[in-house]
């Protein structure tokens, strides 16, 4: 049996942090600290090797890859 490249958790962090706009925010809403977060993304993305969201000093938006 193969697992799965997404889990349920994952998809949710990725989209609250694409609606939220700041890691900080989405962590509030799914109860975990901000670094947990970030550093899940990070292997989603190492995962597909894609970069999916552009880090701005205050915020995050969405790469060409992340919305597709």
């Amino acid at each position: 049996m193969t697992t799965p490249l997404l889990d349920n958790d994952v998809l949710r962090t990725f989209v609250t942090i694409a609606e939220c706009g700041t890691f900080t925010a989405a962590a509030r809403i799914v109860h975990r600290t901000p670094s947990a977060l970030s550093m899940q993304i990070k292997q989603l993305e190492q995962k597909l090797g894609k970069c999916l969201f552009i880090r701005e000093p205050r915020r995050v938006r969405l790469t060409t890859e992340g919305e597709a």
